[in-house]
């Protein structure tokens, strides 16, 4: 007998399993809110040179602010004002658009800057002056925090495997609460960075943790219908933030907003179970008896556990050693699990890159940028759809290769649409949207199927590392338009491609049982079809 027997006997897939669902959305939601918070806090809105300084008397004072404007900051070439550049004195002589402007010097802004406030009261721009030479601070704070997920994704897939899914998910609620609230009340830019960058450490251990533990207490049967499901929570939150960001448009209390459902999380975390998965496999049959019961109980199946003891329990799941300690070592010391973490990592990296490439690029469609958000989430859905539909047809691992390959495709193809057709290349950038997202749906439930219980978090923290690393990247890797502007598409392109032929090469897990332990996956009988 197996665990999954076990579980299959208790209803793999009841009211109990249902409600550990529901309890996890309301945390799984603040991932798409704080992953993506940075288009709408690091907002730069249009601003021009402070000329108020100037405003001394005589002439200027009785200038309309028009006309004060065209004597102090010179035009670009579109017609706007010069963002970082205004005239040395007040050239008067342009009232009567007689000068020629080639020779007027010119000087950095002296008294800081003027915002637009229509879109936004508040930034991370207008606060700290992250403009013109500090524009590429503004920039990296989307790469800051997800170095914080980065390294989070290991620390919690480690804590994970050796101290359980639930506490180390109380811990994640915990740290990002604290650290995204210290992050809204920060007074300067380093502080800012530096309470963001621990944000994004703790909410990689929600993003790893509760995927793991919903998915662990469902039967073979249902696990891609939850693992969909749940990837539908990134999706709705990615349509609601727009809207708050709309009716909060100052980005304290925004950043505030976006970690407060935590606080309610954290309430909620007390009706969740630990992974009965977990307990068996570190020899903790007694509590894992005792969760399966509660399980049994809620599903109306008691009679099943009635006579299934804790002894007998004991002997469903084979514990290669109850006092060994996993660590991120033992997936490289045997040849499937080596091989296994090399593939893996490497399409983890290539699904990440490629979503957040086009993800963080909201000015994609040309319009307003509440409204590319929204279109960037209700495209997703039916991503969603087309995974549920295909992903028990041909298996996991034509369906990673196939999103990864059409995602680098489409990008590829967009490079020779010209772009007067705005409306081809609006068709191909949505259509490589909804595949980057469908790619990215099937690599958790993928993920989750190929390692073995004992080292489950650390796999999906090590391919979550990986995957931030890409995230990380990816908004550098726009610097290379400086270099030709259709290098960075070349460069996405080729990577969703790579990654997509890696994701051929791994095992199929379509319709198997989890694997337990590291000699399930090393020996293959364990994986045959049931």
């Amino acid at each position: 007998m197996r665990f999954d027997n076990v579980l299959a006997e208790i209803n793999g897939f009841g009211r109990f399993q249902l409600r550990t669902f529901l309890l996890l959305i309301i945390p799984r939601l603040t991932l798409p809110f704080n992953f993506l918070l940075n288009n709408f806090i690091a907002f730069i809105p249009s601003h021009h040179c402070d000329i108020r300084s100037q405003n001394n008397g005589g002439v200027f004072r009785n200038l309309s602010l028009e006309e004060r404007l065209n004597v102090s900051i010179p035009f670009e070439q579109d017609g706007s004002l010069s963002s970082c550049q205004m005239f040395a004195e007040p050239q008067y002589q342009l009232l009567s658009n007689s000068s020629n402007l080639t020779h007027i010097p010119t000087v950095p802004c002296q008294n800081g800057w003027i915002y637009d406030t229509t879109i936004f009261r508040s930034t991370l721009a207008t606060e700290w002056d992250l403009v013109c030479d500090k524009r590429k601070m503004n920039r990296a704070t989307a790469t800051i925090f997800f170095v914080g997920v980065m390294l989070g994704s290991g620390i919690f897939g480690f804590l994970s495997d050796r101290f359980g899914r639930k506490k180390t998910l109380l811990l994640s609620y915990m740290a990002s609460s604290v650290f995204g609230i210290a992050a809204a009340l920060s007074y300067n830019f380093l502080m800012f960075a530096t309470m963001r960058f621990c944000t994004g450490l703790g909410l990689s251990g929600i993003s790893i943790n509760s995927f793991v533990l919903c998915l662990e207490w469902v039967d073979i049967r249902h696990r891609t219908t939850v693992a969909v499901l749940m990837s539908l929570d990134w999706s709705v939150g990615c349509v609601i933030l727009p809207g708050v960001a709309y009716l909060i448009n100052d980005w304290r209390f925004l950043t505030a907003a976006v970690i407060s459902p935590l606080f309610a999380a954290m309430l909620c975390w007390w009706w969740l179970p630990e992974s009965a998965r977990w307990l068996m496999s570190n020899g903790k049959t007694d509590d894992a008896h005792f969760y399966l019961s509660k399980c049994a109980t809620v599903n109306g199946r008691e009679d099943v556990m009635a006579d299934l003891k804790p002894e007998v329990l004991s002997t469903v799941i084979l514990v290669e050693d109850e006092n060994r300690k996993y660590s991120y070592l033992d997936l490289v010391k045997t040849p499937k699990m080596r091989r296994r973490a090399l593939l893996s990592g490497i399409v983890w990296f290539g699904v990440a890159f490629a979503y957040y490439g086009i993800s963080l690029n909201i000015s994609g469609f040309g319009v307003n940028i509440y409204l590319t958000q929204f279109i960037y989430g209700v495209i997703e859905i039916p991503a969603k759809g087309f995974v549920f539909f295909t992903v028990d047809k041909i298996g996991r691992r034509w369906n990673q290769a196939g999103t990864l390959i059409l995602t680098g495709l489409l990008i590829f193809s967009s490079v020779f649409i010209h772009a007067d057709r705005g409306n081809v290349r609006t068709a191909v950038g949505a259509l490589g949207k909804m595949f980057s997202e469908g790619s990215f749906t099937i690599v958790f439930l993928y993920t989750t199927e190929l390692y073995p219980t004992v080292m489950r978090q650390n796999g999906l923290g090590y391919c979550s590392f990986m995957a931030r690393v890409g995230v990380a990247v990816s908004p550098l890797i726009m610097l290379l338009e400086d270099v030709w502007v259709n290098l960075p598409s070349f460069v996405f392109s080729l990577v969703a491609l790579g990654a997509g032929l890696s994701a051929s090469l791994l095992p199929e897990t379509y319709n198997v049982r989890l694997p337990e332990t590291i000699e399930d996956v090393e020996q293959t009988r364990y994986w045959a079809l049931m």
